[in-house]
């Protein structure tokens, strides 16, 4: 266990990106995992928990490692929709790989859910 708190040991984002920010690019990745579902043949979810709640309570750090992990499902969506759309235009069925892409969807956002959680102080 580190003996530092996260702090000054992270190295801060270019410029960070504001509450509305986020939750805006939240509610974008939610509408392409809906493009998701259809290719993997199942029903999209509900509406997804708003981070806004997560974003008031969060340190600097915890934004700053939301903010990475969104970027980084943004890039795997956005890869990925794009090679599930050449399979589908090659008449490939894109089913058991949209599956996959969800599947690492899915616990790329709860680890986004797990980065916000508040901390308990020792």
């Amino acid at each position: 266990m580190a003996s530092l708190p996260p702090e000054p040991i992270l190295c801060p984002p270019a410029a960070p990106a504001t509450d509305a920010a986020l939750s805006a690019q939240w509610e974008t990745l939610h509408a392409r995992a809906g493009e998701l579902c259809a290719l993997a043949g199942i029903a999209p979810e509900e509406a997804p928990e708003p981070l806004a709640p997560l974003l008031g309570s969060a340190r600097e750090w915890q934004r700053n490692l939301a903010a990475q992990g969104l970027g980084d499902i943004e890039a795997m969506l956005g890869a990925g929709l794009a090679a599930l759309a050449t399979l589908a235009a090659r008449g490939q069925e894109p089913h058991a790989a949209a599956l996959a892409l969800w599947r690492e969807f899915h616990a790329a956002r709860a680890s986004v859910l797990a980065a916000l959680q508040p901390l308990e102080v020792a």
